[in-house]
């Protein structure tokens, strides 16, 4: 009995055994070739980074060293210049960095990429380099030059020392000898140089993507929780017996803000308010309710919101987009002033289309845009100048005056066209100086608002 017991298990087991042996072996093939191409992954992206740097310098040096008049030359350069910083990003984002501090080098090189952008694209002829744009290439290839020896230094005991990536991301993970790593000391010492650096003027255009807005640049006094609360039960008119909890947000920070709960009574679902503590401004609110199915159509939703913004005090308020989700209608509205709408100043309404009513609310361009007046010119252009400037091709449907903030972060008056081109509808928006384009944008034709 034992010996044929044995002549079954001993095979059998054996067999597992083997078995076991060659899915470990499998296994660990496969979780090597997944390293190696891992470690040749990021090798190649910081060789090419380093390269990409290399050649950014470069790049620089050739647009400073022509005529200031060749515009066609800094044109070229200024394309290539964003094309390396692009690329220098990308492979920035392609390697394991991000427990290291290495963000002052990120945003410089996003800095280069939106000047040099915003730069090339505008018309030479009328608008060339400024000395002090001037003045920034010189700084730039200053400064790309000692970062690109940075990184070849770096790369040089990459090679010579064959350092691994993979260690690398190891002890950033486990923070393990971390500080003694080549590599890792190599970036923080490129970070460390970059934030060192001067900050340039990049102008209005750059600047403005990287303005972070805050509450505190709207003045008035600071508020109470109490004026919180009841400025909250007068917006949400649920009563005297309303129940109201309010929070202070980020408290010391610029983002400092209140949230206020409000739970009126026989009310199935809360409603949230956002108020700043400057001012005590109310930015968004948001009713909880459910959203039954529609029995609103749009353009009953869109007289609704207007109403809506009227009796909370948002007098003068058009609707100038309207989309429908599900159940839900999202508008746009912007103030006016003297027939002229004004895009800055804009609030988005969630409106659900059960009964119309505005279950949501967010006011934050609206709060930290809105002016008592602006000093808004007269157009120098003719309407009908202005159409001749149009695509021959497009069908105008109706066109108003507004006042927009173009790319560069100006803001200006301007001709709106809204129209069909090529089976779209498009906004376009033309100059009233000049009749140049400012700015174009497609529209959906399920829109509820004012498209005439």
């Amino acid at each position: 009995m034992y010996k044929r017991l044995s002549a079954i298990m001993f095979p059998l087991t054996a067999l597992l055994l083997i078995g076991a042996l060659v899915w470990g072996y499998q296994e660990n093939q496969e979780k090597n070739s997944i390293l190696i191409k891992a470690e040749n992954q990021y090798q190649r992206a910081f060789h090419d980074l380093s390269y990409h740097v290399e050649r950014l310098h470069g790049e620089l040096g050739n647009t400073l060293a022509v005529n200031s008049a060749s515009n066609g030359v800094h044109r070229k350069g200024l394309v290539n210049v964003w094309r390396l910083t692009s690329e220098a990003q990308n492979e920035i984002n392609q390697l394991p960095l991000t427990l290291l501090p290495f963000s002052q080098t990120e945003e410089f090189l996003s800095k280069i990429s939106n000047f040099s952008y915003k730069a090339a694209v505008r018309d030479f002829t009328k608008k060339p380099l400024t000395e002090a744009e001037m003045g920034n290439l010189k700084a730039l290839y200053k400064n790309s030059g000692e970062i690109s020896k940075d990184l070849q230094e770096v790369q040089n005991k990459v090679i010579s020392n064959k350092l691994r990536w993979m260690d690398v991301e190891s002890a950033l993970a486990t923070e393990e000898k971390a500080e003694d790593n080549t590599i890792i000391d190599g970036f923080k010492t490129v970070d460390k140089r970059v934030a060192a650096y001067p900050e340039l003027d990049w102008g209005p255009s750059v600047a403005s993507i990287y303005d972070k807005r805050s509450v505190k640049k709207l003045g008035g006094k600071p508020v109470t929780a109490a004026d919180i609360k009841a400025k909250a039960v007068k917006f949400a008119d649920t009563g005297a017996n309303t129940k109201v909890d309010v929070r202070e947000n980020g408290k010391g920070t610029e983002w400092a803000s209140y949230t206020a709960t409000v739970t009126p009574p026989n009310h199935k679902a809360p409603i949230s308010m956002d108020f700043t503590v400057e001012g005590g401004l109310l930015i968004s609110y948001n009713d909880n309710r459910e959203v039954g199915p529609a029995q609103v159509s749009m353009k009953q939703a869109v007289a609704k919101a207007g109403e809506f913004l009227k009796q909370k005090g948002y007098a003068g308020m058009t609707a100038v987009s309207a989309d429908r989700y599900d159940n839900l209608g999202n508008l746009t509205f912007v103030s006016s002033q003297d027939g002229v709408l004004i895009y800055p100043e804009k609030m988005t309404l969630r409106v659900g289309l059960d009964t119309g009513e505005t279950v949501g609310f967010q006011a934050s361009d609206y709060v930290r845009e809105h002016q008592e007046k602006r000093e808004i010119p007269k157009p120098e252009l003719s309407l009908a100048k202005a159409r001749e400037k149009l695509n021959p091709e497009f069908k105008e449907l109706y066109n108003r005056m507004a006042w927009i903030e173009n790319e560069d972060a100006v803001e200006l008056l301007t001709y709106e066209f809204g129209g069909k081109i090529n089976g779209s509808q498009y906004r376009i928006y033309l100059n009233a100086a000049d009749g140049n384009e400012e700015a174009v944008e497609e529209i959906r034709t399920s829109s509820g608002a004012q498209d005439k």
